[in-house]
């Protein structure tokens, strides 16, 4: 239901007290305008700059006057009519106790005179007092159509904007930018390439999530080439992501929880899938999230899931998603990553838009059980430590990267991780020695951390899918630390 046809009805029911959620006020400022002129209401606003404006009428004394505004709105009742006072960011005015008085008086009184206090503001801070007297609508970013639109006022010749395809890609980068935003990228790409074209479009999608802070856009350019192994893990997702039934809501992808030790490549996994499908990756930083003040932390999260929403389709990746809720069990930060865990859960759960979520970790004991549920997953894959036909496509892959010599002798690479067979290429063209040498620099994580690696394979045995090969995986080691144990007869 789009922002006109919302306030309609709340109009008609009289609620006097309506705030509508917006980043642009202009849009929302004619919409409302166009449908007061429909049902012929009484339409004033008002802001901090230019004080009170009644279109046709004059009124004195009221000025930039916050006070003023809100007392005004009662000169403008009719008999038989309805009266409509937008207040323009008046969430900064909300700390006096003056003012939140003469709204919530006003609120009352407008349902026996028909006379609605509007508030405009990007966010919804409302005071307690308030809470119970005012109905919340957001204004929806521009669908795909209106981003079509507003191309095709952009592009005024045939030759500047693509058709089929091409256009469907343009409007896929432009998903989930503002009305200006997009006629912004829209422009510079005419500028810059004489035709709408969807590197303008990401240029500027990239420089609009920094500034929010808690998203990241990765657009690089490694597919699943690029990465060696993992072969049931990329069949799935590829199947999952790219079937033609996909745009079904009901047969809609959820996503993938893959669990390992580090350096088995689930993040570098999840950058390869976006340019495998054809998606960009959203990284949602958790720890950006937080905030100083009560309530901040839950009202960042839901505003990075709304952008993550309207950017569909996308792929989210969540990074070490334990260390991200790290409070989640209660650990000293007054219950708020629970609230943060909680809130995601329910969107995990629930979100219609076409996203497909990776979350990666690398200790299962740290993630509460409800969190791998069915219905919020469609899979969760455990990487093991590759096997030796995974190690000699990582081995190709790097050896061809850093240009290094094919010919000469292979270190061992006994339980040996992607990271560390990357990192052993990397110091032998750095330091240009042999990688026989270069590996007397290498420390397998299987050696560091021997007893969490074994803890993991024993948790993940029968509960998790291989990454490797289809089906269940099932733990074919045994810890070396049992092994040594279990010969010392002192401790029997």
């Amino acid at each position: 239901m789009s922002l006109t046809e919302r306030f309609g009805e709340y109009v008609r029911a009289c609620f006097s007290g309506i705030w509508i959620e917006s980043h642009e006020h202009q849009d929302a400022l004619v919409a409302i305008a166009q449908l007061c002129h429909q049902e012929d209401w009484r339409l004033a606003t008002w802001d901090i700059e230019q004080g009170l404006k009644v279109p046709g009428a004059e009124i004195e004394g009221t000025g930039n006057d916050p006070l003023a505004a809100i007392r005004a709105v009662n000169s403008l009742v009719t008999p038989d009519g309805t009266a409509i006072l937008v207040l323009q960011n008046f969430h900064r005015f909300l700390q006096s106790a003056e003012i939140v008085q003469a709204i919530a008086q006003q609120i009352i009184a407008g349902k026996q005179n028909r006379t609605i206090l509007v508030v405009l503001a990007p966010i919804v801070q409302l005071p307690i007092e308030l809470e119970k007297l005012f109905v919340i609508i957001e204004h929806e970013l521009p669908d795909r159509e209106q981003l079509g639109d507003i191309a095709r006022g952009i592009a005024t010749e045939d030759s500047e904007l693509p058709d089929g395809p091409e256009l469907e890609t343009v409007l896929d980068a432009a998903a989930g930018l503002t009305r200006m935003e997009a006629e912004n990228a829209f422009s510079l790409s005419l500028v810059r390439h004489g035709r709408v074209t969807p590197e303008a479009v990401w240029e500027l999608k990239t420089q609009t999530l920094k500034k929010s802070g808690s998203l990241e856009l990765h657009r690089g350019q490694e597919d699943f080439s690029s990465l060696g192994g993992l072969s049931a893990l990329k069949s799935f997702c590829k199947r999952a992501l790219l079937q033609p039934s996909r745009g079904d809501e009901r047969r809609r992808p959820r996503g993938v929880l893959l669990l390992s030790p580090p350096g088995c490549g689930k993040s570098q996994f999840c950058k390869a899938l976006g340019k495998e499908v054809g998606r960009p990756v959203l990284i949602l930083d958790v720890g950006s999230l937080m905030g100083s003040l009560v309530g901040q932390s839950e009202e960042r999260t839901r505003q990075a899931l709304h952008v993550v929403d309207a950017m569909a389709p996308c792929v989210l990746m969540i990074d070490e998603v334990e260390k991200a809720f790290a409070g989640v069990n209660g650990n000293g930060d007054s219950g708020v990553s629970s609230r943060m865990f909680g809130t995601f859960l329910s969107w995990l759960n629930d979100h219609s838009s076409d996203v497909f979520v990776v979350c990666t970790a690398n200790d299962v004991s740290r993630l509460p059980p409800e969190f791998g549920r069915s219905e919020r997953f469609d899979g969760i894959f455990f990487l093991d430590l590759p096997g030796r036909e995974e190690k000699d496509a990582i081995w190709n892959i790097y050896l061809t990267l850093f240009e290094i010599d094919r010919d000469q002798r292979m270190p061992n690479d006994t339980d040996w991780t992607g990271a560390e067979i990357k990192a052993c290429c990397r110091l032998s063209a750095l330091l240009d020695v042999p990688l026989i040498q270069a590996a007397q620099n290498v420390v397998p994580i299987a050696l560091t951390a021997n007893e969490s690696v074994d803890r993991q394979r024993k948790w993940a045995s029968g509960r998790c899918l291989s990454a490797n090969q289809p089906g269940i995986y099932q733990s074919g080691k045994t810890s070396r630390q049992r092994r040594r144990v279990s010969r010392d007869p002192s401790n029997n």
